[in-house]
């Protein structure tokens, strides 16, 4: 058979071999080695090169290189900045859509583009063999246009420079590579798309578990950082008290350097412009979120990319909504694993997952407003005897296993009942909010008021000895007869006193010794100790 015809043959087994892989599923690197493989045992070129573009960084890497070991040593991994393609691809040197740069058509050292290998030189005697500093690149571009690798190629088996049918059939192969490339794309986007979403949707159904906020908002920045791969996620919730968003959960921060920024809620209103909508997100570059907000607004984003399709340092978020299509939080993404912009498809799986977690939310958010109505006092706002047992058997405990002091006091105000038969209950109701606020309003943040029933009120002083609770309980009542409206400014009120570890170990014994104590300043306030007594003023 003749030797043109073996040729037609092998170029004919290369494309069906190309077409194979453009129609599977294999990985990009798989594409890339088969690309590799048929130029170099079916076509006959000793070194072959794929440089692929990479868009977080905007340039090309060569991730394929087959050749001499000295070649692939020299270039594989070697990177050239996008604009090498100005060069390599210049028009002076395409020859039926590949591009052939003849030795000593270029000065290299001054386009200054990166690595090059050049093989050792041979003695040259046909005017069409090929040269060692020859070049022949074959660009693969997608549907729109857009280069997705070069192919390089040396070193022809033959010695000879491409004819011009070879040189289609280069430009053919390159043609199919793209489409092979393009495939590899979708189907990992596909197949991350969808484990993301299969992520999304066991979280959701966790979500649903859970009764406390704290969990959910975690659960929440936890799901988005794992299943759509962002490295910071940030949740903000809105104060409808003071004004304030306040991030409430986060993931991806070393620990004990959680983001504690608050902001008032207006603040990221100009974000949400409808230009920066993509997909029921708000996605702005860093410039135009600065040119709205400050920088005073941002931190700093270390995971960044390069070029026009890289995140670089780009704000993300996805506004939380209640029923009523109000904004009641955000969830903030940032330092995307890839360095690159999400896609739309990505941007629509965090919004749809912002939508199950706003139900969680919203659900947690009542368990726990039962959960307060449950332990709290409904006329003076303070935790009742439930939350008072539970507190009391947590404290005693911690107490016991540090070795610290605690005081347990109750107490109860003086003839009580005569004003609620000479004022009226209303007004009886009047005096102990009164009390409940003074207790508020004097204690510590590691205190404890408790309204245990009637006119009985509890307070638990952790790490305090019995002396310096008996201080506590004089300025509380000094701080009372200041603030308390005139008609219960002169009411009588007494404590009983009882300390881990001189009254016992246990919160049982602690409240009989606390009551006992009670009992005596009652028994003895007829001799004008009008506020304490307890074991250790006996």
């Amino acid at each position: 058979m003749p030797t043109e015809d073996l040729n037609a043959i092998r170029r004919l087994q290369a494309l069906m071999e190309v077409t194979r892989v453009v129609g599977g599923d294999e990985s990009i690197q798989t594409v890339l080695d088969a690309i590799a493989r048929v130029l170099t045992e079916t076509v006959g070129f000793a070194g072959v090169v794929i440089n692929v573009y990479r868009p977080q960084w905007d340039d090309f890497e060569a991730a394929t290189v087959v050749g001499p070991p000295k070649m692939v040593e020299d270039l594989l991994g070697a990177t050239y900045e996008a604009s090498w393609i100005n060069v390599v691809l210049d028009e002076r040197f395409d020859r039926r859509g590949a591009y052939f740069i003849p030795e000593g058509s270029l000065d290299w050292e001054a386009a200054d583009i990166g690595a090059r290998y050049l093989p050792q030189r041979t003695e040259v005697v046909d005017d069409g063999a090929w040269r060692p500093g020859d070049e022949l690149f074959v660009p693969c571009r997608d549907a729109d246009g857009g280069i997705l690798a070069i192919i390089s190629l040396g070193e022809p088996v033959s010695g000879m420079r491409a004819t011009d049918h070879e040189l289609d059939f280069l430009v053919a192969v390159g043609r199919h590579a793209a489409l092979a490339l393009e495939q590899a794309h979708r189907t990992h986007e596909a197949r991350r798309h969808r484990a993301a979403l299969e992520h999304l949707l066991g979280l959701s159904r966790k979500l649903a578990e859970k009764d406390s906020i704290g969990p959910v908002l975690q659960a929440v920045c936890d799901g988005v950082r794992q299943a759509l791969g962002f490295g910071k996620v940030v949740l903000e919730l809105n104060d409808g008290d003071t004004g304030m968003v306040t991030a409430r959960a986060s993931a991806g921060w070393p620990a004990g350097q959680e983001p504690r920024r608050e902001r008032t809620a207006h603040v990221t209103d100009p974000l949400m412009a409808p230009e920066f909508a993509i997909g029921g997100c708000y996605l702005l570059s860093y410039e135009e979120a600065v040119a709205r907000i400050g920088h005073a607004e941002f931190g700093s984003t270390e995971r960044n990319g390069r070029g026009p399709h890289a995140w670089n340092r780009h704000r993300l978020f996805v506004p939380l909504r209640d029923a009523t299509g109000a904004i009641v939080g955000r969830i903030w993404a940032d330092e995307p694993e890839d360095r690159l912009l999400p896609s739309q498809a990505r941007l629509e799986a965090l919004a749809l997952f912002a939508g199950q977690a706003e139900t969680a939310i919203v659900s947690a958010q009542q368990m726990e407003q039962l959960r307060v109505l449950a332990d709290q006092d409904p006329l003076t706002g303070l935790p009742n005897r439930r939350a008072f047992m539970r507190d009391l058997e947590h404290e005693v405990e911690r107490a016991r296993r540090y070795g610290h002091a605690l005081t347990l006091a109750i107490g109860d105000v003086d003839r009580f009942k005569q004003i609620n038969d000479t004022l009226g209950h209303p007004a009886g109701d009047r005096a102990l909010c009164a009390v409940a606020d003074a207790l508020r309003a004097g204690l510590r943040g590691t205190d404890g008021a408790y309204r245990l029933g009637g006119d009985e009120f509890a307070l638990l002083l952790p790490e305090t000895t019995y002396e310096e609770a008996a201080e506590v309980v004089r300025r509380l009542y000094a701080g009372f007869r200041e603030t308390a409206p005139d008609p219960f400014a002169d009411l009588q009120m007494g404590a009983g006193l009882a300390t881990v570890p001189a009254d016992g170990l246990d919160a049982e014994t602690l409240i009989r010794r606390a009551d006992a104590a009670l009992y005596e300043y009652k028994r003895r306030r007829h001799d004008g100790d009008a506020l304490l007594a307890g074991p250790a003023a006996a």
